[in-house]
């Protein structure tokens, strides 16, 4: 094993072992239940009334497993549509395998794409906690000996493994759906978005290009967030092996899907070989996360949804875990938006398979950790096909079809995973190099100051934006407006990079798939509405940001600085949607660098 990965692996464990030794007794007295005996009749006839005759019978026999579905379908997320025929699909495999299920929950799944820009997107990562509490109404009639977890996207697929995690002493296995079909290219799309920001492309042709990109169910196909969520899910080993990116509605996933089922069987109480999430998830298996996350230059989003996972299972992993983790772990992909291919084109030319394999060879990852497929990480390092009409799996060529997308480790992109841990007086932030030319690493320039992604673009619409600046935009952080993505400050910060104009963006809020060519310090905290640095900054302040050297800092006087008198956010709520009944959540949310989450945080001591 690389010692960095020894090193980083000792110490989360030996932080975090009095919050991991509680989450194991918890655990161990939540399997010290027999799921169905110690329900009462009246309970167990509620559970039965609803089932075939043939399930009962099992049911009330005992001695056979019985499997919750947890389900994130809707049909206004491509990603998620497919999901909708899972759930029979699953009882009927289910079925051949001895074992009996219902759907425990259906659980609510919000796109990222429709809200972009909009109010709606401020209960975005507030919808995170809000699955992960729905999937524990469904787990909590504890009639269960396993859960399987349909979800895809954003936020989903962190809050559905933050529920299960709580009923850690089921065996779990994640189900996804898989990518749509390759459109028009990422980069043709971001090219005509920018021309519309310039005034130089109609509605009409930006609306064309967008459903051109967009243009049937299954994920998006772009590195974002809900593709980083696949590939992790392949990394902690809770995925079939090799099903993130393989199509919707083919033979193939229907294979795997089924696969997924007998997965769960075997490895309950009742099958072969039992397998509790809550242990499964160990500090060995979250680094091998970092590690794939870095390596495949993913969504920055997971600097806030791996922490919240980890404290789900009793594990305080930090910022600087990230950043020792990514001196040693090499950009081995280069997937939009810090390359051209889309994560079909990735899949083909080796996918997630080819990043394990090179990482584990290099002792880069830990291979013998246990996972729904086996003992053994390696089984993740293969690619899965159809050996007539079987699923089976098989080695990868030696030597890469396309080295402008993945490469081997002696011939990485960039020697490191490009996340820098950025701190100074304005306080923490993380910022992704990996799609950043060096020359812009660095920016020390004048602040330009907003409190909303709205106003930016009057500026810029104005032609206020001008000369090179840091642009601050704040009160975006989780307690001042539940923390939006920012995503269209990406094509006019774009343009004005490209216009000559040396430009960064600091904030409190995300960017997450977005963030490409323009440096950005994201997640800032503390973050302005909790009497962060940031809400004291006015315009012309200067502001240095310095990715080689981990630099975040406003040229004043820390005296002058603690001086000053801190702007106070506009508390006031966009009517219409719903933001009021989130309050709560406002108000109670930890910190960016704790994960951004209303749930857990404040249990640490």
């Amino acid at each position: 094993m690389n010692v960095v990965i020894e090193q980083v692996t000792a110490a989360l464990e030996q932080r975090s072992a009095a919050r991991r030794g509680r989450y194991l007794e918890r655990l161990q007295i939540a399997a010290e239940r027999d799921p169905r005996r110690k329900l009462g009749c009246s309970n167990l006839a509620h559970t039965l009334a609803a089932q075939s005759e043939d399930a009962r019978l099992i049911m009330k026999q005992g001695g056979s497993p019985h499997i919750a579905i947890v389900s994130s379908y809707n049909d206004l997320l491509s990603a998620h549509a497919p999901l909708k025929d899972y759930p029979e699909q699953l009882k009927t495999a289910l079925a051949k395998f001895g074992a009996t299920s219902q759907f425990a929950a259906g659980v609510p799944a919000m796109c990222d794409g429709i809200t972009q820009g909009e109010a709606g997107m401020q209960l975005s990562l507030f919808s995170r906690d809000l699955i992960a509490q729905a999937t524990a109404i469904g787990m909590t009639h504890a009639v269960f000996d396993g859960g399987l977890y349909l979800g895809v996207c954003d936020k989903i697929v962190p809050g559905l493994l933050i529920g299960a995690l709580q009923f850690g002493h089921l065996p779990a296995v994640f189900v996804p759906a898989g990518p749509m079909h390759s459109g028009l290219a990422n980069k043709e799309k971001a090219a005509i978005r920018q021309r519309f920001v310039r005034g130089e492309a109609t509605r009409d042709e930006l609306l064309a290009a967008e459903q051109a990109a967009y243009h049937e169910t299954g994920t998006c196909t772009f590195y974002g967030t809900a593709n980083t969520n696949q590939l992790l899910m392949e990394a902690m080993g809770v995925h079939v092996p090799g099903s993130a990116f393989v199509h919707p509605h083919t033979p193939l996933r229907e294979a795997m899907t089924d696969e997924a089922a007998r997965l769960v069987a075997r490895n309950s109480r009742q099958g072969e070989r039992y397998l509790p999430l809550g242990k499964q998830i160990d500090a060995r298996v979250l680094v091998n996360a970092v590690v794939a996350l870095l390596a495949s230059g993913g969504s920055t989003n997971h600097g806030l949804h791996l922490p919240a996972i980890a404290r789900a299972a009793g594990y305080e992993l930090t910022w600087e875990d990230f950043a020792a983790l990514s001196k040693v772990v090499p950009l081995l992909a280069r997937v939009y938006p810090n390359g051209a291919a889309d994560v079909n084109q990735f899949q083909a030319a080796g996918g997630p398979a080819w990043i394990f394999r090179e990482l584990l060879a290099a002792g880069l990852m830990h291979a013998q950790v246990p996972t729904a497929a086996g003992d053994d990480l390696q089984n993740y390092a293969r690619e899965p096909w159809l050996d007539a009409g079987q699923l089976a799996w098989r080695e990868l060529p030696k030597q890469s079809s396309a080295p402008e997308i993945v490469r081997r480790l002696d011939d990485a992109f960039v020697a490191d995973g490009g996340f820098v841990l950025l701190q100074g007086n304005l306080g923490r932030a993380m910022l992704k190099t990996s799609a950043v030319d060096p020359e812009h690493w660095r920016v020390h320039a004048p602040a330009r100051v907003f409190e909303s992604e709205a106003a930016v673009q009057e500026a810029y619409a104005a032609g206020e934006l001008t000369g090179d600046l840091v642009l601050v935009v704040r009160f975006q952080g989780p307690r001042a407006n539940g923390m939006p993505e920012l995503h269209k400050l990406m094509p006019l910060l774009a343009n004005l990079q490209q216009a000559g104009q040396q430009v960064a963006l600091v904030t409190d809020g995300r960017l997450s798939g977005a963030s490409g060519l323009v440096p950005g310090a994201l997640h800032l905290t503390p973050e302005a509405a909790s009497g962060g640095a940031l809400a004291k900054l006015h315009d012309g302040d200067w502001i240095e940001l310095d990715a080689r050297l981990g630099v975040l800092r406003v040229d004043i006087d820390d005296s002058q600085l603690q001086a000053r008198q801190a702007v106070v956010a506009n508390t006031e709520l966009a009517a219409g949607y719903g933001l009021e009944l989130f309050a709560a959540q406002r108000r109670l949310v930890g910190p960016a660098d704790q994960g951004a989450t209303a749930l857990l945080w404040d249990s640490v001591e």
